[in-house]
């Protein structure tokens, strides 16, 4: 198998992520399945972990699914893809968990213009404590807006 088109692949199921993430946000988060994602915009608990935590369970289980088909039933794209999946959720994590909301206490510094767009368009989402009327739904990708504040 060509490496440049597992590559390929991988890249390409990396930056889908971060569509179907803005969709699932937009959609699924502030849609049907508010009750699970509100606890995020307010806070109504003194556990460190929120309901909205479960949402990443839906992506890794499609990504264990597919390491599954790719281990045992020879379905080749399963392993980029899945890889793919995994390396988003896990930059997710990193972006969202630790260097926007800071549950951990690292990343604390960063304060290039990237760094402030994306803490900015964030901040801009959570100022709508309700499931309407929101704004940047994203994570990775940021209107440029905030880059041009960011100068």
């Amino acid at each position: 198998m060509n490496t440049i088109i597992w590559i390929g692949v991988f890249i390409a199921t990396f930056c889908i992520m971060e569509f179907m993430a803005w969709f699932t946000h937009k959609y699924v988060m502030h849609g049907f399945l508010w009750t699970l994602h509100k606890d995020h915009h307010k806070k109504d608990h003194d556990s460190w972990f929120e309901r909205n935590d479960a949402f990443f369970l839906f992506y890794a289980a499609i990504s264990i699914i597919l390491f599954y088909l790719w281990s045992f039933e020879g379905f080749w794209l399963g392993l980029p893809i899945g890889l793919g999946i995994f390396t988003y959720g896990a930059t997710y994590f990193l972006v969202h968990d630790i260097f926007i909301h800071q549950r951990f206490k690292i990343f604390r510094n960063a304060n290039n213009r990237y760094a402030k767009a994306i803490r900015r368009a964030h901040k801009m989402h959570h100022k709508h404590l309700g499931k309407n009327d929101g704004e940047c739904f994203g994570m990775l990708w940021v209107p440029f807006k905030y880059y041009k504040e960011a100068k």
